[in-house]
């Protein structure tokens, strides 16, 4: 398995958080592989980027302003394969990059990425009232599973709203 790189720079416009690889991207060395995952054409759909990238573009979203990075390194098959330690461990270092690195918004991918995260139980779609790191706005929003049941439509219409907070393409 390869370790998948982050892909940070400071001041990004906004950093996905992802749970953690998948097996896929283990073995490619690039986020959001898996060829079930609609990452990509979530990205698209919703305005955030000009065109459907492929997952062996991944580095260059940083041309758009846009990072990527997970709350646990591991790849697994599933998020439910994450310990609580690995959460633990990795909200720590979550936070430390936030920190560091400074993005605008912090949209983590999925709304059990940001409980862990944030330590909250009932957390709505969008834009948080309060940021877990200051001067990082926090954004929940779907995650890019093809496992996750809400429609396409649905997701991209959350992820678009990212475009107020955000810097349109």
């Amino acid at each position: 398995m390869n370790v998948i790189p982050d892909h940070l720079k400071k001041g990004l416009d906004i950093l996905f958080i992802g749970f953690n690889p998948s097996i896929r991207s283990g073995e490619t060395g690039h986020h959001y592989a898996n060829p079930t995952n609609r990452f990509w054409k979530i990205l698209y759909q919703s305005g955030l980027t000009p065109r459907v990238y492929r997952t062996e573009e991944d580095g260059s979203l940083i041309e758009l302003g846009y990072g990527l990075t997970n709350i646990v390194e591991r790849p697994t098959r599933e998020a439910s394969e994450i310990t609580k330690e690995e959460y633990r461990e990795g909200s720590v270092v979550l936070k430390e990059k936030l920190e560091s690195y400074r993005p605008r918004i912090a949209c983590f991918v999925g709304k059990g990425v940001y409980q862990q995260f944030s330590r909250k139980k009932k957390v709505p779609w969008g834009w948080q009232e309060e940021s877990t790191v200051n001067g990082v706005r926090d954004f929940v929003a779907p995650s890019s599973s093809g496992l996750v049941r809400m429609k396409m439509d649905e997701i991209s219409a959350i992820y678009r709203e990212l475009l107020d907070g955000g810097r349109p393409v």
